[in-house]
């Protein structure tokens, strides 16, 4: 391989990577923490703003990784492996799919869109899988990065593939065109998703359009600006509820639990029905069944499969189980690229180090059964999962590939013995095909709580990340704040997956948050924000480092320290710089260094201090005395004991206003959880917390009659209220009932009438067409913290963190 592209030093095979001595490299890996990297991995070391892949190609070694694709080779292992040197990984990364891609010659559907993509996926995938052996993007795969390695997937037994493509702004298709090379384009619906990377919604659509520009034909709902910039050259099948001029016209109307579809097409009419009422699932529905009549499937198949489309779960889910175990939700999808990605979450989200699977029969693999379980088996391996529990006809056949198994004919089977397992202090994946419905499975396995629950997406947590990171100079180090259990949102999880992507720093207010991370098996370093010098024993005991900001309390951890005979025990240094809380201030700096002096004890890990209005332009030359200020004593303090801590002021939004202040290192707190002062910001993050519960009830009150404790709501005329069984122990302010504030039903505002009871609030639902066990949204992407804590005139950070603990915490990646 030379340094401008790839040719030379391997060849591109339906096998995998032949290289110039012969070996066969069948995985191809960017992701230097799986447990699946080995002899046969090509790893791609990625290097981004974010970070950079080249730095961990020493531990790839030692796992026995012996090929990579980098942009530059250190000294120190150079003769250690094999390396091929180019000028971008990632577009070689890219280029190696495209060029894999062209070896197959069956159809290829390409999706893109700003919403619907994974949904239009899963459904054609499964309308078409009696027929065809498919091959799709595992989850929501459709980045510059997820798209080549959802190509890589494909094998010499399949016939079909379905790639989804997503971009977030211009010329980044034309890579994902030549990787997909769709000839069947489908565009689904047309949002406000990434919008700010577009000048105009006309340049999202040009932009979009270029997936299709060899495609045989493009499916998509009629809209006079999408046929405007159509390619010429290519067969257009429309399909409208409006314009009678498109290819395929529609109408519809609501039967019991579902929609009635009236299809006309060419000289046919047809009646389908689909089990959705909602405006995007019909138009989902709709995309794909627009593909079936392109491929001129007949009006009873058509009738048949579309009334068995079912909702999607593309969430991999982390929930609390019985008997002290974890669970791990992906119990809709059952093939061999989803498990791959499935043990890798695993192993970040594990919260025990005994893991399970609970496996079924695995479907639309392309391979050879035996070669199929012999890789799945290996994968099981490289993961180092201590139990397999199979279930399924043919994984039962099987059971001699795994050390360890038992094995279930059926999902029924395995229901029946669950009294004589035991399950106790592990982790458990339960992954398997919908037929197999494990979701009974999972409901044995969960713990029992009440139905309110605050989903957290991790995706959008590393998403925050990145982008803060983003903006960071090389070699900045990031401490994360996980204090008050997460910002409510649940600590270890997070911390785990902060872990996972290396962050440098974990921070907590008390010592106890600590030695929870650390009994949980958290390995990065921990700093106790605000220390109590009774818990010194138990920081020195677990490990975790502490925040000394006055002279009493140095001098009582260095008594400790002396008694106990440490040595160079880590500490941080607190300066007060103006925010007049904690620290040592300028006239104590003398002391403080003096205590220091020559003591083999602790040694000084950082030195940092807190900005008090990073946030608010009105008071930024405040800001800039801090941080002045802060040099010049943490400056004083290394050159007099002769040391080199790192130093760290900047919160998140200091990260933000004052990028020439990062010194050695930066605290994200509150941006990691979604949440910027700055609205322009606000917009490139996303919602990580969504506060969910349900109608327990729903009732009709005449005029006259009230609702709630003190009869604070009078109902002027007949009104419908529905009550939800969430409150003020669960952390709902009771300032934001009496029609102050509202939540979500059906995405419809219900305001909140009467008093806000210990564990219920009542709704007004009398313009909203709602059932008892609808789904309720109390804050999430349509109802922020942001603007609950406007309305209530406080910070977002006491409305995230006023969420009880005894609110199930669901994590979920998608």
């Amino acid at each position: 391989m030379n340094s401008n592209s790839l040719p030379i030093a391997f060849e591109i095979t339906k096998k995998g990577i032949v290289t110039a001595d012969g070996s066969l490299l069948d995985h191809i890996s960017i992701d230097s923490r799986s447990l699946q990297n080995g002899k046969q991995t090509l790893f791609f070391a990625l290097a981004g703003s974010n970070n950079d892949a080249h730095q961990y190609i020493p531990d790839l070694i030692q796992q026995g990784v012996q090929h990579f694709v980098v942009q530059h080779i250190s000294p120190e292992y150079q003769n250690s492996a094999h390396f091929y040197v180019v000028q971008d990984t990632r577009k070689a990364l890219q280029e190696v799919a495209a060029q894999y891609r062209e070896l197959f010659h069956f159809p290829i559907i390409g999706i893109t869109g700003s919403n619907g993509k994974t949904i239009v996926k899963e459904w054609l995938n499964f309308l078409l899988s009696p027929d065809f052996n498919v091959i799709r993007s595992p989850k929501s795969y459709n980045s510059q990065i997820g798209v080549p390695l959802s190509v890589l997937g494909i094998n010499e037994k399949h016939n079909l593939g379905i790639f989804e493509a997503g971009i977030s702004t211009i010329n980044e298709m034309q890579q994902l065109q030549q990787i997909v090379q769709p000839t069947i384009g489908v565009l689904t619906n047309i949002g406000s998703a990434h919008d700010e990377g577009f000048t105009s919604r006309e340049q999202k659509i040009i932009e979009k359009l270029q997936l299709f520009k060899n495609a045989e034909v493009i499916i998509y709902n009629k809209n006079s600006v999408v046929d405007l910039y159509l390619p010429k050259n290519i067969k257009a099948l429309s399909w409208s509820f409006k314009d009678t001029t498109a290819t395929v016209f529609l109408s519809k109307k609501e039967i019991d639990n579902g929609t009635q579809l009236l299809v006309t097409y060419e000289a046919i009419q047809f009646e389908v029905e689909i089990p959705f009422q909602d405006e995007a699932s019909i138009e989902n529905a709709v995309s794909a069944l627009m593909v079936l009549l392109h491929l001129k499937y007949d009006a009873a198949t058509i009738q048949q499969r579309m009334a068995m489309l079912y909702p999607v779960e593309m969430r991999l889910k982390v929930k609390n189980g019985i008997n002290n175990c974890s669970l791990i939700d992906d119990s809709y999808s059952s093939d061999y690229q989803s498990l791959k990605i499935a043990l890798d979450f695993l192993e970040s989200q594990k919260q025990y180090q005994k893991k399970t699977i609970i496996l079924s029969d695995i479907f639309q693999s392309g391979l050879p059964q035996e070669e199929l379980y012999e890789k799945v088996a290996k994968l099981i391996v490289a993961n180092k999962i201590d139990r397999v529990i199979g279930i399924g006809t043919t994984i039962s056949q099987f059971q001699n590939q795994f050390s360890q198994a038992t094995v279930y004919p059926d999902t029924a089977s395995f229901i029946a013995d669950f009294e004589q397992l035991d399950f106790s202090n592990e982790t458990i994946l339960i992954k398997g095909a919908r037929s197999f419905a494990f979701e009974q499975i999972v409901q044995l396995l969960e713990e029992k709580t009440h139905e309110t629950v605050l989903e957290i997406n991790l995706n959008a947590i590393t998403h925050n990340l990145n982008f803060f990171k983003s903006k960071l100079q090389a070699d900045v180090k990031v401490m994360v704040m996980v204090k008050a259990f997460g910002y409510g949102n649940g600590g270890l999880e997070i911390a785990k997956l902060l872990e996972f992507n290396k962050v440098n720093y974990l921070g907590v207010a008390f010592a106890d948050e600590g030695i929870v991370l650390k009994n949980g098996g958290i390995k990065v370093p921990i700093m106790v924000l605000n220390p109590e010098s009774t818990s010194f024993s138990a920081i020195i005991q677990h490990g975790i480092e502490p925040e000394i900001y006055s002279l009493k309390g140095l001098q009582a951890f260095l008594k400790l320290a002396k008694q106990k005979d440490l040595s160079r025990f880590p500490i941080h240094i607190k300066i007060d710089t103006g925010m007049h809380r904690l620290g040592f201030e300028k006239d104590t700096i003398p002391d403080l260094i003096a205590a220091l002096h020559d003591n083999e004890h602790v040694t000084v890990k950082s030195i940092l201090s807190h900005l008090a209005t990073s946030d608010d332009a009105k008071h930024f030359d405040f800001v800039q005395q801090q941080i002045s200020l802060f040099d010049e004593l943490s400056t004083q303090i290394c050159n007099e004991l002769k040391i080199k801590p790192f130093r760290h002021i900047l919160n998140t939004s200091g990260i933000s206003n004052f990028p020439n202040a990062q010194f050695d290192m930066v605290r994200l707190g509150i941006g990691l959880y979604g949440v910027s002062n700055d609205p322009e910001e606000q917009k490139k993050l996303e919602n990580v917390g969504t506060l969910k519960s349900i109608i327990s009830q729903i009732r009709t009150i005449s005029a006259g009659e009230s609702v709630g404790y003190g009869r604070r709501f009078m109902a002027e005329v007949p009104t419908k209220i529905a009550t939800i069984p969430i409150g003020y122990a669960d952390g709902i302010s009771r300032a934001w009932g009496n029609e102050v504030g509202h939540v979500l039903i059906k995405n419809k505002k219900a305001p909140i009438i009467g008093s806000v009871c210990m564990d219920m609030l009542m709704v007004n639902v009398t313009d909203i067409d709602c059932s008892e066990g609808d789904i309720v949204v109390v804050f999430g992407e349509n109802l922020s913290v942001t603007y609950i804590a406007n309305r209530l005139h406080t910070i977002a950070y006491e409305v995230l963190t006023a969420i009880s603990q005894r609110v199930k915490r669901v994590f979920y990646r998608v």
